[in-house]
């Protein structure tokens, strides 16, 4: 029989010792697991700490870079809400561009509805324009007897009532329309306030217009007098 030196450690030292690599288990017929072996403890890596000036560096140097990630992130963020809002008020004022150069057709279609004359492939375009520019958030408004906003009224007209309390639109001359929360056009409207406003405007006139009047008055009848010489 002839002994392999490979398999045997420490002869002639302390005894011949025979390791058993076959896999198949001889007795039991099973696989063998391989035995892991273990690293020599010399091996294992040794973390060094570092103690004193140099961690209180270390840390300061970890504590500024830190806080200049931050600050890179904060800013980042404000850049980024900002681009987002100033690209939404860039797509809304080309939006509310457009649709106001539509508004001329909007009352052609709508003086055509007004005269039955909306018919055909005409109404059909028609309910398409204004069905597109509803789903862009446009909204038509302005009735009569609403009271008057001059915010987003236009008053074109006016007249004293007895039959209102307040400045209400009498009638509608042209309706107004807003896109979304945007004004793109005021309503153009007759305005009839309460016939009680009259009197006070009456009782507010200053007295001191009052002799004005009656010296204005004098003077027309001397120069009529001496005309009359």
């Amino acid at each position: 029989m002839t002994l392999d030196p490979n398999e045997f450690e420490g002869a002639g030292r302390e005894g011949v010792v025979f390791r058993d690599k076959r896999r198949i288990d001889p007795e039991t017929g099973e696989v063998r697991e391989p035995r892991e072996t273990a690293a020599p403890a010399s091996a294992a890596p040794q973390v060094v700490e570092p103690t004193g000036p140099a961690t209180a560096d270390l840390e300061a140097a970890l504590a500024e870079r830190t806080a200049d990630l931050q600050r890179l992130q904060a800013e980042y963020l404000n850049y980024k809400r900002r681009v987002d809002r100033d690209r939404q008020v860039v797509r809304e004022s080309a939006v509310a561009t457009v649709v106001t150069g539509l508004l001329p057709v909007l009352d052609d279609i709508a003086r055509a509805r007004d005269h039955a004359e909306l018919t055909g492939g005409f109404k059909a375009v028609a309910d398409s324009l204004e069905g597109a520019l509803r789903g862009l958030g446009l909204e038509a408004f302005g009735a009569g007897g609403e009271p008057f906003d001059p915010r987003i009224h236009e008053a074109l007209m006016h007249s004293y009532s007895d039959e209102v309390s307040e400045p209400v639109c009498q009638m509608v001359l042209q309706v107004g329309y807003r896109l979304k929360e945007r004004v793109l056009r005021p309503a153009r409207v007759a305005v009839a306030e309460p016939q009680a406003a009259v009197a006070a405007d009456a009782n507010d006139v200053p007295a001191t217009e009052a002799p004005a009047a009656e010296a204005t008055a004098a003077d027309d009848q001397s120069s009529a007098e001496i005309r009359g010489q």
